[in-house]
């Protein structure tokens, strides 16, 4: 191998090792601002057409939303406002597909010349052309995978729908020595699933956006660096 090989070996399995960020060499993952959870996701764009309003309500009614809890602590229903999020996950799904195809086509064709100039015979010619295709091909996929989580996470109201609805969104982080650990959260909900105690399960979000994952020594050792990334985009086999 030449200089220039052993160089690129070295330069791959220096590109290889590097995966810690440099804001969090040498010292423990940094947590982010506070807020900063507020802002991941944009607000909703407010289509009148998509969200009609859903009329004017008396004031003085007891069947307001504003009023729905007349003897209990109220829930959320404001820009602002703190709302808890119950996430309980347990899903299992299991598939397995088996396909296989195959195919065989062929053609052929004769060709015969003959004839004569003067009193030369010319001789007969036999052409024969034969063409023989085949093509197989087989798939198989198998998939199986199980989540259980079991959480809670308070987010922020943000936003206030015309129709009433409201926008939510929030991050909760957690360091552990030399991980953090991330929670996100972020949807749609409907003041009246809210809970009189102001929680809400999370099958009563829609357009959810659930997160969890983390940063830091132990995650980064479970994931190729980015030169090996790089490498595997690259590389054509």
């Amino acid at each position: 191998m030449n200089h220039a090989g052993v160089l690129s070996v070295v330069a791959l399995a220096a590109l290889a090792g590097c995966s810690t960020t440099k804001e969090d060499a040498l010292r423990q993952p940094h947590l982010s601002p506070v807020g900063s959870g507020l802002a991941q996701y944009p607000a909703v764009n407010v289509e009148p057409a998509a969200f009609p309003s859903s009329g004017p309500s008396s004031r003085h009614s007891l069947w307001t939303d504003t009023r729905a809890d007349f003897y209990q602590d109220p829930r959320a229903l404001n820009v602002g406002d703190i709302v808890t999020v119950k996430i309980e996950i347990s899903d299992q799904a299991s598939l397995d597909n088996n396909s296989e195809r195959s195919r065989t086509s062929g053609i052929g064709s004769t060709l015969g010349l003959s004839g004569a100039l003067g009193k030369w015979v010319l001789p007969t010619v036999d052409t024969t052309l034969s063409a023989d295709g085949k093509s197989e091909s087989e798939g198989k996929g198998k998939v199986a995978r199980s989540e259980k989580i079991k959480l809670s996470i308070a987010a922020v109201v943000t936003q206030k729908l015309p129709n009433g609805n409201l926008f939510i969104s929030g991050q909760q982080e957690v360091r552990v020595n030399f991980e953090v650990r991330v929670l996100s959260i972020a949807g749609i909900i409907r003041p009246r699933d809210i809970l009189p105690n102001n929680t809400i399960d999370y099958d009563k979000i829609a357009e959810a956006r659930i997160s969890y994952g983390g940063r830091g020594r132990l995650t980064e050792v479970q994931q190729p660096g980015w030169g090996q990334q790089i490498y595997d985009i690259v590389a054509p086999y």
